[in-house]
């Protein structure tokens, strides 16, 4: 009997005539499915391709007797509970580095949103406004950027930032130091928080870091600086965050991720005049969705064809 296939949450769609094209794999005909048709399709599925919409847990595992694998079609796998996958006997696997780039371009997006206020000014134009002297903005040349995280996805918004000529300072505990340019590491994010004018967060979202963003680290921030998240919810308290903007002890922030998504229609946060927010689209271009669907094709075929896992993730 062929594995059956079943892509979640989406795939790019020329990647996905390439999944259909493998004639020892049945797949399922649309790459991306309500819950509740996910929900239907668990007892037969071989292997889910998720993103960030789908949650494994153990009442998902419980409907599928036959699921051997799951792929994260990205890198953050706090989506999937790994140790009941490993209770089951069900592999995790990501795609690591398919998303670097986008992401902390959109990081980068964010951050520049914010210093200029572009997105609060488009829409006062598109209601026929013009309130140039309202959004008078900051450059980031000369500034200090924070980088909480240095791994990969840190790294590459530190290289992108060069040209804007800022001095950077990172915090990682498992990083030392930087080739870059003024590119320094803080020896706490403590020092992070109360010297930098921005601020961007790049750390994966587990039990130490969970909530790391508290008031008491927010409120050491400098009256004009920002704060950027554009990695994992849950890793800034956000009743701090909304308190903090709301003070308007900060000149603004950009988030991109929640602690609850997608992010609750009534949610406070939608309020916030100074609080930048995007749906969860640090991966979302066109040059990921490619590299990301190429990879997990790539690993089922390793996985059920030569019994080969490929960039497992453990619980």
């Amino acid at each position: 009997m062929k594995p059956f296939i079943l892509v979640c949450d989406g795939m790019d769609k020329e990647i996905f005539k390439s999944l259909q094209g493998v004639t020892d794999f049945d797949v399922h005909p649309e790459a991306k499915n309500s819950q509740d048709t996910i929900s239907e399709l668990l007892p037969k599925a071989s292997a889910l391709v998720i993103r960030s919409a789908t949650t494994v847990t153990p009442d998902l595992l419980e409907k599928a007797p036959n699921l051997k694998l799951v792929i994260r079609a990205g890198e953050g796998t706090d989506n999937i509970d790994k140790k009941a996958c490993e209770a089951k006997g069900v592999k995790v696997a990501n795609t690591p580095g398919a998303n670097n780039n986008s992401a902390a371009e959109h990081a980068i997006a964010l951050m520049m949103t914010v210093l200029r206020n572009t997105a609060a000014a488009n829409q006062t134009m598109k209601n026929g406004g013009w309130d140039k002297s309202k959004y008078t903005g900051l450059e980031l040349s000369n500034k200090k950027v924070g980088i909480v995280g240095f791994g990969r996805i840190g790294q590459i918004v530190a290289k992108r930032l060069q040209g804007f000529e800022p001095e950077i300072l990172f915090f990682d505990p498992f990083i030392e130091k930087s080739d870059l340019p003024n590119t320094t590491k803080a020896n706490t994010l403590e020092e992070i928080f109360s010297t930098c004018d921005v601020i961007t967060l790049h750390t994966p979202l587990m039990e130490k870091t969970k909530g790391m963003v508290n008031e008491a680290l927010l409120s050491q921030m400098k009256p004009q600086s920002i704060l950027v998240n554009a990695s994992r919810g849950g890793i800034v308290d956000e009743v701090a965050l909304e308190k903090i903007l709301s003070e308007g002890k900060i000149r603004g922030a950009g988030f991109d991720v929640f602690a609850t998504e997608p992010l609750e229609e009534n949610s406070s946060l939608r309020k916030l005049d100074n609080l930048t927010l995007t749906p969860h689209l640090g991966a979302s271009t066109a040059e990921a969705q490619v590299r990301v669907g190429e990879m997990a094709v790539n690993q089922l075929k390793e996985f059920f064809l030569n019994n080969n896992l490929l960039n497992e993730v453990r619980a």
